[in-house]
């Protein structure tokens, strides 16, 4: 599917998202004896990722057609330097298979490409015992420095929420995070402050409510990548900011 005469983007877009760092209560998930961590996050199955866009809002409106036909999309900016889209999550490559060819006999989507379990950072790391799936995640986080914020990432113009941010940079390193800051609070288990990694996730209270709202990665020396409100871009801020530091909820390790 071809897009052409994209309108002009005045900021970089690397998302389209339609959830928003909604509140939760700040509760502890109960520990599961027995099960590491790493237990509780699922590990992505075979997906599909379409697009080659030097343009990012042509990904961003191919990810915003497939969600509005109920399917878990979103774009992201490749390695390549190109802007692609990833969906699905399948227990077989004949599954992922079928969608895409379906989608294709729909004329949503062109040429694709099934990404494998064992393509991922996560599965490879685990196969191999080689490389750090920690530093996998802060670099993928790296990448989208200078992404605008919006809440709720509903508009192709626009990039990242807090959340939408976190999401996509773990599944693309072949982990299935939830989407919204409420439900990556609860899957994880509780780190302390001083105990923090790189890759565990920073929680704050910035609504006043004593419920969670906004969500970073922490990528170590007492920092955090994150996407502020109030149309600020993707950046790094440090936990002795005293404006999070006062809102600081707590930390959640999934590794």
């Amino acid at each position: 599917m071809m897009f052409r005469n994209p309108r002009p983007l005045t900021a970089l877009l690397l998302l389209i998202l339609f959830a928003g760092c909604f509140g939760c209560g700040a509760r502890r998930p109960a520990p599961v004896p027995g099960i590491p961590p790493a237990a509780l996050l699922k590990s992505l199955g075979y997906s599909i990722q379409v697009g080659a866009f030097s343009n990012p809002g042509n990904a961003a409106r191919l990810a915003a057609l497939l969600e509005s036909r109920g399917i878990d999309a979103y774009s992201f900016l490749h390695e390549s330097g190109l802007y692609k889209v990833r969906f699905g999550d399948h227990d077989t490559y004949a599954a992922a298979r079928r969608q895409a060819e379906e989608l294709q006999k729909q004329k949503l989507i062109d040429e694709f490409f099934i990404v494998r379990p064992e393509d991922n950072a996560a599965e490879r790391i685990r196969r191999t015992g080689r490389g750090d799936l920690r530093e996998e995640l802060v670099a993928t986080a790296r990448r989208f420095l200078g992404a605008p914020y919006v809440w709720g990432g509903d508009n192709a113009r626009n990039g990242f929420d807090c959340s939408g941010l976190i999401m996509v940079t773990y599944r693309l390193n072949g982990l299935k995070l939830p989407r919204t800051s409420r439900d990556q609070f609860c899957a994880g288990q509780p780190v302390g402050k001083g105990a923090l990694r790189k890759g565990d996730l920073v929680f704050f209270d910035t609504n006043g409510r004593k419920t969670v709202s906004h969500v970073g990665l922490y990528v170590g020396n007492g920092d955090f990548i994150h996407a502020p409100r109030g149309g600020k871009d993707v950046r790094v801020t440090s936990l002795s900011n005293e404006y999070y530091q006062k809102r600081y909820l707590g930390a959640r390790t999934y590794l």
